[in-house]
């Protein structure tokens, strides 16, 4: 690994680059071992890329949503599983701007504070003195692991445990607990056919106290405490920059190995090799131009909807809607697009010693994540005509 001397002063996307070659290098210890391993994560813990999108009160980046992306898919370009944590792991470090200063100090502050959260609201918050005592079972962390602290979307019930909170519109009270790791019970079923390295497993925790300064509304703006745009941009639209800028990292360094492999690889049967073939140099083209607009659309988007937030406060529809459709198609794209390239790396492509066969798997089941959903079209285009969405989750 190149060394970082001065991580705080140099840009995100300079210390992502740091990491590359110590990625690339430990690839078959991550894919074999479900996690990253320790040299690795303390790499990434001095490169401080944990903490993008912390405040900067405890110690974070506050970075914007370009440079996220970007970063991202630095990362995931050398390692998918690496790259994935880390788009899922910036996503739960921005709870620390909804919290109370003095309990995100003392959750966030260490160097090597990282936060894993499972999918969806599956637990219950029953109001206690003080707090909340928490049940609840959640798949899918991502880098619980290697996470120092773990958090449980719940929904909030009355003392009695019986009647649930509700919010003046009708919406149900949640909220997301955040606890020490060591707290939980936390199982290994995390045996999956890509990105195998993020450790992504299952927690569970029963009647657990957790204080109300350590618990978060994650969609509450009253509640942010750092004017930070990016503070402002829904969680789950910046997981779906990350993620979409995760595929076009994917694709992008399977692009480069067939570039390599054509240099060389003569098809069996042919007179020439793969870089002397008109036919494939066409190929070769097109892929290029698919995946530079790709990332452009991601690129540009990401920019216009920061700076117009930047600017005017918080996040319009409008804008929601902008990232929720760029982002959708950019990684059902660029997913098209690696497997495009594995199947035009041909034989070489089928065995796990070359470089396509763990990206493509990657790639296929990160597109699996609900960001890649079919239906996010069809609320972006009863938008576009006027209705209203079916859902706004993920808006």
């Amino acid at each position: 690994m190149n060394n970082v001397t001065d991580a705080s002063t140099l840009d995100p996307r300079a210390r992502a680059a740091s990491v590359v070659a110590l990625l690339r290098e430990a690839g078959p210890e991550i894919e074999a071992n479900r996690e990253l391993p320790a040299h690795v994560l303390k790499a990434l813990h001095a490169a401080r890329l944990f903490r993008m999108t912390l405040p900067r009160a405890v110690g974070g980046d506050a970075v914007d949503l370009r440079t996220f992306g970007e970063v991202i898919e630095i990362i995931a370009g050398a390692d998918g599983s690496a790259g994935w944590v880390m788009s899922q792991g910036g996503g739960c470090a921005m709870a620390a701007a909804f919290m109370e200063p003095a309990a995100a100090k003392r959750i966030f502050g260490p160097a090597n504070a990282v936060l894993a959260w499972g999918a969806g609201i599956q637990g219950k918050a029953v109001k206690a003195e003080g707090g909340y005592r928490v049940t609840g079972k959640w798949q899918f962390a991502s880098g619980s692991r290697h996470a120092t602290v773990l958090g449980g979307h719940s929904f909030v019930y009355e003392a009695d445990g019986v009647t649930q909170c509700f919010h003046p519109d009708g919406r149900k009270v949640d909220r997301t607990a955040i606890f020490e790791r060591a707290k939980a019970s936390v199982h290994d079923v995390w045996d999956v056919m890509g990105l195998r390295g993020t450790g992504s497993d299952t927690f569970e925790v029963n009647d657990l106290f957790v204080p109300w300064d350590e618990t978060v509304d994650r969609e509450d703006q009253s509640a942010v405490t750092d004017p930070s745009p990016i503070y402002r941009i829904n969680t789950s639209l910046v997981y779906a920059i990350g993620f979409s800028s995760l595929q076009v990292g994917i694709a992008r360094a399977m692009l480069e190995e067939l570039r390599a492999l054509a240099m060389d690889k003569r098809p069996r049967g042919a007179a020439a090799t793969l870089r002397e073939s008109p036919v494939f140099q066409s190929q070769l083209a097109r892929f290029e131009a698919k995946l530079r607009m790709i990332r452009a659309s991601i690129l540009f988007t990401a920019d216009e909807v920061y700076n117009s937030v930047a600017k005017n406060g918080p996040i319009s529809l409008d804008e929601r809607v902008a990232l929720r459709l760029t982002c959708t198609n950019a990684i059902n794209e660029a997913v098209a697009v690696s497997t495009e390239i594995y199947r035009a790396a041909g034989a070489t492509a089928i065995f796990p010693t070359h470089p396509f066969e763990r990206r493509l798997r990657d790639a296929l089941t990160a597109s699996q994540q609900v960001q890649a959903r079919a239906d996010h079209y069809e609320n972006v285009g009863r938008h576009l005509l006027g209705l209203p969405p079916n859902s706004t989750m993920f808006l």
